[in-house]
């Protein structure tokens, strides 16, 4: 059912800066699209089936726009590490695990069943350099509900022999073949290029995934500027390029003709970023994972600025966990330490910033995704805060601030993908 009305206490961003809250309000679905807003519901839509959902506050789904999978087993594991330790340590191993489809069937299971049930309503998904298990997961994905680019990871370099492709040749074989099995094959689940990061890929296997790009006309995702370790060593093995980012971009993997994804961006100068600007490359901002691998804090609200594409993330499991609620909070608190002890030239992020990059910012991504704007897909979470316990009377302001800092899945009481409802 694609036209409908549902009511209650509407929240979504009118811009990058202000949320707009409408009480008992009407929204009007038509064609699987936001058909407008309402305070008395006009005549020419009331035989329309309604939906009302009482006190509740009813919100844009949320946009996840860098997770890994395969890592969602050991999330909380590991966490006195710094990234490279982290990698060897614990995220190589497990990876290596997805060779064997049986035990990526249960795990991918696991994680498609948290993530549908969560705030996130769109993901762009790492999986691993196995294309069976990377196709089931995006089988599982499908199953859920939910909208997502999955990505078969490439890495052929810097890696344990246990999880590396066997040769470029081979590599960019499977990367194609699989490319062809999937595009098509779904309606809500579609192949991302990911190359892994710069390290771990040589110079042929990134020509090579370019040209994937050009003939599939698909987007890429992988990771920029973490962690200062990672940087010097990008330095070390592109001696020409002049930044981290220079290094994609001489390989036409950096936005510019296609939508691209770089995670992180901690510590991007300035070359880097208008570059970014200038390619319209979407910031995957991953507040846990650069706090639980002290990897630093990014100047978010500069980025914003600066007109830029920028999304949350949840980076399951350099991110402890896949709620989104808790990345809103923690990029609020992680923006207001770099302000008070780094840099006050950067302001900190407001509430309505973070809930904006977290629905519009990444929401873009997939297209008009994220607000509740005229022509927008119809993505929608539902909240019930009652159990947010509180002994005086609250605004709708103050509940919708208390639910982004407090809300983890038991407050979900109803989820929209596409005007499908899922639960």
């Amino acid at each position: 059912m694609k036209n409908y009305v549902v009511k209650g206490n509407l929240c979504y961003s009118e811009n990058a800066n202000s949320v707009r809250l409408l009480p008992n309000h009407y929204l009007v679905i038509e064609n699987g699209l936001c058909a407008g807003t309402f305070a008395e519901l006009p005549e020419k839509y009331r035989a329309l089936p309604l939906e009302d959902f009482g006190d509740k506050l009813i919100m844009p789904g949320m946009s996840d726009l860098h997770v890994h999978a395969p890592q969602f087993s050991f999330r909380g594991l590991g966490m006195d590490m710094e990234l490279l330790d982290w990698l060897n340590t614990y995220t190589f191993p497990e990876e290596s695990k997805y060779r064997d489809l049986e035990y990526a069937d249960r795990a991918y299971e696991s994680f498609a069943r948290h993530l549908r049930v969560s705030a996130t309503t769109r993901a762009a998904v790492f999986g691993t350099i196995h294309v069976p298990a990377t196709t089931l997961l995006m089988e599982k994905m499908e199953k859920s509900g939910l909208v997502s680019y999955i990505g078969k990871v490439n890495m052929n370099r810097n890696s344990p022999d246990f999880l590396c492709e066997t040769s470029v040749e081979q590599a960019l074989a499977d990367t194609e073949q699989w490319i062809c099995d999937t595009k098509d094959r779904f309606q809500n689940t579609y192949p991302i290029i990911t190359p892994r990061f710069i390290p771990s890929c040589t110079d042929e296997l990134m020509h090579g995934l370019r040209k994937l790009v050009e003939k599939y006309k698909v987007p890429v995702q992988s990771h920029l500027s973490e962690n200062y370790g990672e940087i010097a060593w990008v330095q070390e093995l592109c001696p020409d390029s002049k930044f981290y980012g220079d290094a994609y971009d001489r390989f036409g993997l950096f936005g510019g003709d296609h939508k691209c994804i770089m995670a992180h961006c901690v510590h991007s100068g300035e070359e880097e970023i208008e570059l970014m600007r200038k390619n319209g490359v979407y910031i995957a901002h991953s507040p846990l994972s650069n706090s639980n691998l002290s990897s630093g804090v990014a100047p978010i609200s500069k980025y914003m600025e600066c007109g830029m594409n920028v999304a949350l993330a949840s980076d399951v499991a350099g991110g402890d966990t896949e709620n989104l609620f808790r990345s809103i909070g923690h990029a609020i608190r992680a923006s207001k330490l770099r302000w008070r002890l780094l840099d006050q030239q950067v302001a900190a992020l407001t509430v309505d910033q973070a809930f904006y990059i977290a629905t519009v910012g990444g929401g873009s991504f997939f297209g008009k995704v994220g607000s509740f704007e005229d022509g927008y897909e119809f993505d929608a979470i539902v909240i019930d805060d009652t159990a947010l316990d509180h002994p005086q009377e609250l605004s709708l302001r103050a509940r919708f601030e208390r639910s982004l800092y407090l809300s983890d899945d038991r407050q979900i009481a109803a989820k929209f993908v596409r005007a499908e409802r899922l639960f």
